[in-house]
């Protein structure tokens, strides 16, 4: 059964490749977005004007809340750019404006759907936790969050938390503790989907306007990962797709191998917050509360992307 999803995002150009993903291949119905990649304004704008590029203008966007729940806002311009799509300049949405704030389109669209609900969150974790604290009654309406965000071998913002986990820690505690089925592509899988230079021009050459479009931002995002301060020490030519690889699990999950964690959330540590701490080995005796992805099969990952932009316009 193809469920209904809820996308919350925080556009940024693998965002834009998740977006590709999902509106080729699932039942997307409704966007909300959050600051992280850019500030909350950029993201709004860009999704709706990616909506515009990839010819779905009619899914409706909803900004988010403009900050984490209680931590100053942090944002990667300096890898997104300073518009969060690189230098790729986008066609602007005619779609018209709504005044309802995410959380009040998210619980009206839970409620009235006749079917469970997937949500996709490729963004700091911040409306999805509002939306679970201020309507618990409608958490059966769920029927899973499958994330980008965390990661068990070391972090990308600090030593031990990945960037999403670092910007709203107490927010991803909140998910992570709400019972919901949650599924997670941290680093230690995404950085295993790597997109080489070869794969960037297979892309382009597909030859749509998304193709093109998301060929150019992913030559500016490898661009950036090659300066000092960005590279990982392992990092070659190209980029890692983060959030496509959430979004392609509800497009085909066997691309990916899974195991079943508790994982819990660091929101005090001095050195550690943010850190999402997976009980790989089943040290702690907690109760399993996250399918945490360990592996996936890179070829097919970008065998699906260049068949998702082949769809779109």
């Amino acid at each position: 059964m193809n469920h209904p999803v809820l996308f919350d995002c925080d556009p940024g150009i693998d965002d834009a490749a998740a977006l590709a993903l999902v509106l080729a291949y699932l039942d997307v119905r409704m966007i909300t977005t959050c600051a992280g990649n850019q500030l909350p304004i950029k993201t709004y704008t860009n999704a709706r004007n990616l909506l515009s590029l990839m010819g779905r203008e009619e899914i409706p966007v909803y900004q988010g809340a403009p900050k984490p729940l209680v931590r100053e806002l942090r944002i990667a311009a300096e890898v997104h750019g300073k518009s969060g799509v690189g230098p790729v300049e986008l066609p602007e949405s005619t779609a018209p404006h709504t005044t309802k704030t995410a959380l009040e389109a998210s619980a009206r669209f839970l409620s009235e759907s006749e079917q469970p609900v997937e949500i996709l969150a490729t963004g700091p974790l911040t409306n999805i936790a509002i939306l679970l604290v201020a309507h618990p009654e409608l958490k059966h309406k769920i029927k899973g969050i499958t994330l980008m965000g965390g990661a068990f071998h070391g972090g990308n913002t600090t030593p031990v938390a990945e960037f999403n986990m670092a910007v709203d820690p107490e927010a991803a505690n909140l998910v992570f503790r709400s019972g919901v089925p949650i599924v997670m592509f941290g680093l230690d899988v995404t950085r295993q989907a790597q997109c080489y230079r070869e794969d960037i021009e297979r892309l382009r050459e597909v030859g749509t306007k998304t193709a093109t479009a998301l060929a150019a931002m992913l030559d500016f995002y490898s661009n950036t990962l090659q300066l000092p301060v960005l590279a990982p020490p392992e990092h070659v030519e190209g980029v890692h797709l983060h959030d496509p690889c959430a979004a392609a699990y509800l497009v085909d999950p066997s691309l990916f191998t899974l195991v079943r964690c508790n994982v819990e959330i660091e929101t005090k540590g001095e050195f550690t917050a943010g850190c999402t701490v997976v009980d790989y080995y089943h040290n702690t005796g907690r109760e399993e509360n996250a399918s945490v992805a360990f592996a996936v099969n890179r070829e097919k990952l970008i065998d699906l992307l260049c068949d998702a932009v082949g769809k779109l316009n």
